[in-house]
This record gives structure tokens, sequence and C-alpha cells, in this order.
């Protein structure tokens, strides 16, 4: 992975970071890096997510799904436990994986009615077993396959942790199963089972996704002036600190579009604490040029916009027309003209003195997504340790967990007590 910081400096944008203050950063992001070194390598909670390339077994997530060949793998998790299974297979090009990842009941009957079912994989997973969506979502799907004649048991691999409601359901007809990492935040978890175990039943190269990561492993070290992950990091941190309290990641490439949706998730719940964090936006190149692009150069200045692409990708060449207008096109392709687009809205940016910052991938390739994981993770460890939060934890989370069950008569919950106290203002 390259990071290009150039377009985020004081001396191109505003807010930006001057070079000085850049070099009075790499001090603490040394000190940051021997803290996470340290609590990589004793595989402390949250940091053990830094050493899933090493950690993880492919072996073991192909033993789960030997004996399957589905036509579609369906996911039922929430959150980290879909978002990252969805990015590899997402940016593999792998058909047929889809993500049962809400409760929305309109939503969830689209689904299962257009699913092949006889020729799907379930794949369930959380790391407690208590999700309270993904069990429901389950209940749903063992009907929808009993309705169609359909054993459940035969047909379904868990991703869970060794105890819990959802392992003693797998334990019964001996499931298949895949554990989660110990230590390891679903949000953190993309380079294990959780993440990678559609992909490997739908045949993607996992091992070279892991090699990716293994590839960022190697890439960290004490400075942000040799780390890409560190630099991106480092960077982030500094212009939030500076009053860029929105990370707007824009990928140019269809198959990053669910990455970004794992980013969004990564970047707020980790750093979202004691009133810091930057707020994720998600946009598409170059479709979004037409919409967002009007606010990034002319909106307020709360700003930090990320370009993402694959600088290797395949191609499609634009056909001739015999159209005047259009002669500028003559042997162009779209991917030369994807191309245009991303530099061209990286030089508006600039032009208007918005802080952007470039991130390339050589290939969108299984190596690419590993790597992009990883490093992606690793920045957001490194700007949690520069802000000084509780990277790791989700407590905000949890309270709105409490809330819901609660209200589902799942307990006597105090949170729960709080929904009856909304200020109404109503109209009609």
């Amino acid at each position: 992975m390259h990071v290009d910081i150039g377009n985020a400096l004081a001396v191109e944008a505003t807010p930006g970071v001057a070079e000085a203050s850049l070099d009075r950063l790499d001090d603490r992001v040394a000190a940051a890096h021997d803290r996470i070194t340290a609590g990589v390598g004793d595989r402390d909670f949250g940091y053990a997510g830094l050493a899933l390339p090493a950690d993880i077994d492919p072996d073991a997530i192909h033993a789960a799904v030997e004996g399957f060949d589905p036509e579609a793998v369906l996911t039922v998790g929430i959150g980290g436990s879909a978002l990252g299974a969805e990015t590899v297979t997402a940016a593999l090009g792998l058909d047929g994986h889809h993500t049962l990842d809400n409760v929305d009941p309109a939503a969830a009957t689209r689904l299962l009615d257009g699913l092949p079912l006889s020729e799907t994989l379930v794949n369930v997973v959380s790391r407690s077993g208590t999700t309270v969506e993904t069990l429901a979502n389950l209940r749903v799907v063992r009907a929808a396959l009993a309705d169609a004649g359909l054993e459940w048991t035969e047909r379904t691999v868990v991703t869970t942790g060794e105890s819990g409601p959802l392992a003693d359901l797998a334990a019964a007809p001996d499931l298949p199963t895949c554990p989660v990492p110990d230590g390891v935040p679903g949000r953190f978890a993309a380079l294990s089972p959780v993440g990678l175990l559609p992909a490997a039943a739908l045949g993607g190269d996992v091992e070279a996704v892991l090699a990716g990561g293994a590839e960022g492993r190697r890439a960290l070290s004490p400075s942000l002036f040799d780390c890409p992950a560190y630099a991106y990091g480092a960077v982030a941190y500094a212009l939030e600190c500076r009053g860029a309290t929105t990370n707007c990641v824009v990928p140019y490439a269809e198959a990053l579009e669910p990455f970004a949706e794992w980013f969004a998730q990564l970047w707020a719940e980790s750093l979202g604490k004691d009133g810091l964090g930057q707020t994720p936006a998600r946009a598409l190149g170059a479709t979004d040029q037409h919409s967002q692009l009007q606010l990034y150069r002319a909106g307020r200045r709360d700003k930090l916009v990320t370009l993402l692409r694959p600088t290797g990708r395949e191609d499609r060449p634009i056909p001739a027309v015999d159209a005047d207008a259009l002669s500028y096109l003559e042997g162009e392709s779209l991917g030369s003209l994807l191309a245009a687009e991303f530099e061209a809205t990286e030089a508006a940016l600039a032009a208007s003195g918005v802080p952007n910052v470039r991130v390339e991938l050589d290939r969108l390739d299984a190596e690419g997504v590993g790597r992009l994981l990883y490093d992606m993770e690793a920045a957001c460890v490194l700007a949690g340790e520069l802000h000084g939060v509780e990277t790791f934890t989700q407590p905000a989370v949890e309270w709105g967990k409490r809330a819901a069950r609660g209200l589902l008569g799942g307990g006597e919950f105090e949170e729960a007590a709080v929904v009856d106290e909304k200020t109404t203002l109503r109209i009609e």
C-alpha cells in the first residue's frame, strides 16, 4: 500500500499539517509503535488483531467448509461479524455472498425469497453467541429452510466463541465451526474466519489475503515517514486536532465500496470516545463527484478526504463514435477515464485547500485487500494511541444493546427506562 500525504500539508490545505509538526509527531509515533509492538507480541486484548496474519490457520477455515460447494453463502451476522467478510468477497470479485445483517423484515423476506436455498451455505457469526439480531435472523433462516423442505443442520457453519448459546446450538448437531479469535473485537477480525470463511467457501484465495496482511505487519516501523499505515493514522489524527472532524473515504473501484462500510465501523467505533473521533463519511468515485464533491470543495472546512484506488486493474475500451463533441474519448478506456476522474478530483480538492490523502494499492487482488485491511487497522490503532482513547472497547454501543434487550423483556436494564422518558413534539 502507498500513501501520499502531500495534499494534507499546511502549505496546501486548510486545515493542514506543517512538516515541522509531523517531525515532532513522529517521536510520539515511535513511542506508540513500541506500545503496539508489545501489545501484539503479548496478544493483549485488541492488539491481538494485528497478530492475526501469523496466528490464523487457513486449513481450519477450509476444513469448516469442506464438503460444501455452494452457489451462494448467506452470512448471518452484524457489524464486524459481516462487514469484513463483505469487503473480502467483494474485493475478490466472488459472486454469491449475501449478508443478513439487519432485522428489516421486508429486506429479509426479499433476500430469502431470492436465494437458491438448496445451494446456499448459511454462515452464522457471533463472538458472544448472544447477539439478538443474529439469533433472531438465524431463527428466520431456519424457518425458511424448513419451509423449503431443507434441513438447516446440513448447510450451516458457525463462527463463534468457545462458549455461549450459539456454541451450544452448534454442539448438539455437531455443526462445523470456526473460532472467533481470542482478544480480537469483531471490527478487527476481518483477517480471521470471521472475515475469510465466505471467501473460502466460494473459492477465494484466503492464504493470499493473509499473506497481504503479513506484509502489512512487516511494514510497521517506528517512523510515520517509513510506514504507510502509520502515515495515514498520524495525519488523520493531526488533521482532526486541527478541525478536520469528518473523514470522507472515497474508493475509486466499486469492488471497494463495502470496504468503505467496514472502514466506517472501524474508525467510528474505535475512535469515537471522550468527545473525540472523526465522523466517517462514505462515497464512491466517480459517482459521488456529481453529488458530494460540491460539499467537500465548498462546504465547511471540517473534512479530510481519503481517495483510494488500485493502480492496476482490468480495463474496457470505450468504442469510437462519430461525434465531434466526444472526440477526446478516441482511444480511451473506462479505466483511463476513471483515472482522470480520480486525479481531477484530487486536484480540485487541492485547489480549494481541502486536505486529502491518496491511498493506492498496486492491484485489487487477494494480497492487496489483505494489506489494505491490515494497514487500516494499524492506522486506527495508532490514531487511538495518539488520542489516548480505549480503542478496542465500545461502551456506547453496549448501552443501546442493553436498552433494546430490556424493551424486549430480556431482563431488567435501567437503560430501557430512558425510552419512556423521551421528549416529544409531534407534528401531524
